[in-house]
């Protein structure tokens, strides 16, 4: 019973963390546009590979993360930045003159597994997440990590980020198929806002945080 509670939390912590606009999934509905269903699988396969690791090492050092100020400044303070940096790299792609602009030029000669892969290595705000998540979970008994209870909390992680970020990205191919506008403007004007909206925000908490 305490293995499928893991699984369940696990599960609906993640899906629903992995359901508001990042760069991840919209990459993921970009490659789902060029490429479809298949190439998509493998890419959030890639995603998930390296989350299921972060997710492992920051439940078994919550606390020590969690006490690494410094550490942990510096992470969020490098999200803040590179939320600037996705908004200006989607929307200078978007705006090239050619006749494939994609924000995964640059990657369409790797398979997706492996851009997948890359991308979530780049995801470091995932750390502080876990880490802040894990240890509330832990502190709250809501988990239980002894033996390989552990690993049925990460395999519900892993699992709700990959059905999470599927959702997001048929919802959002549904939604610009249906809406001329969003089909037009999401790439190029709507998700770079969304990513400045998102930096500033961060960069508020942050701070507000430290400011003191």
């Amino acid at each position: 019973m305490q293995n499928l509670k893991n699984i369940a939390v696990g599960f609906l912590v993640s899906f629903i963390g992995s359901i508001p606009l990042g760069y991840l999934n919209i990459v993921g509905f970009e490659i789902f546009k060029q490429f479809g269903i298949n190439k998509t699988i493998f890419y959030l396969l890639g995603v998930i590979s390296i989350e299921f690791f972060v997710i492992y090492f920051t439940l078994l050092f919550a606390n020590k993360l969690i006490a690494n100020k410094k550490l942990i400044q510096f992470i969020e303070g490098f999200s803040v930045i590179f939320m600037f940096v996705l908004a200006y790299i989607f929307y200078s792609n978007a705006t090239k003159e050619t006749s494939n602009p994609s924000v995964l030029n640059k990657y369409i000669d790797y398979s997706p597994y492996i851009v997948g892969i890359i991308l979530s290595c780049l995801n470091f705000i995932q750390i502080p997440f876990w880490t802040s998540w894990n240890l509330y979970l832990l502190n709250g008994k809501h988990i239980e990590i002894s033996n390989t209870r552990k690993y049925y909390y990460v395999f519900g992680t892993v699992f709700g980020t990959f059905l999470g970020m599927l959702a997001l990205i048929l919802v959002l191919n549904f939604v610009t198929n249906q809406t001329d506008f969003l089909s037009k403007y999401l790439i190029k004007y709507i998700i770079p806002i969304v990513f400045i909206a998102l930096g500033l925000f961060q960069g508020f908490k942050f701070y507000k945080k430290y400011s003191k």
